[in-house]
């Protein structure tokens, strides 16, 4: 069975999770729609995924969520100092950091800590970063925000493989 294979069948299996949420920490809470393609390279098709997130809380301690267009549990990330925690239907398992929880679920590494910022349009304060019209660039990705005014960002990592995430922001 392929990565990308196993990759959906865990996220397929983690639908059906009950796990209850805990409670939300303070801070941000952002949703919307997450699109995410990785390009083939090789010995690896291309892949894709696309669902519903809700990313709450802070850098720091916080929890993002992937939801099915129906409104399924696909998977949980929750993090704390010392802790980060993947819930689905098989329970919890721990990792030893966002990157590596990540990398498992949606086969590349995306980094979490920044998002909080990014889907507000700036850089993160957490890196250095340089502007590269319509945006900036920071921890190896260029960020669009060309759209930013229609609540959507993309950004684009380079390196091989390529992986280009798109995100629909919900307004208030």
């Amino acid at each position: 069975m392929t990565r990308a294979a196993l990759a959906a069948a865990a996220l397929l299996v983690a639908g059906c999770a009950t796990t209850p949420p805990p409670a939300v920490p303070p801070g941000e809470s952002l949703s919307g729609r997450l699109a995410m393609r990785v390009d083939a390279s090789p010995g690896q098709d291309a892949r894709s995924m696309s669902a519903a997130f809700e990313l709450q809380g802070l850098p720091e301690r916080g929890r993002f969520s992937l939801s099915s267009p129906l409104g399924t549990m696909l998977a949980q990330a929750r993090w704390q100092p010392g802790s980060v925690t993947l819930v689905t239907s098989q329970g919890e398992t721990p990792y030893p950091d966002l990157d590596a929880l990540t990398r498992e679920v949606l086969g590349e590494s995306v980094p979490v800590a920044a998002l909080f910022d990014w889907l507000q349009g700036r850089p993160w304060p957490g890196a250095a970063s340089t502007v590269a019209p319509p945006g900036f660039r920071q921890l190896g990705w260029v960020v669009d925000l060309s759209r930013f005014d229609d609540a959507s960002i993309a950004a684009v990592r380079e390196q091989p493989p390529a992986v280009t995430v798109r995100v629909k922001m919900d307004r208030p």
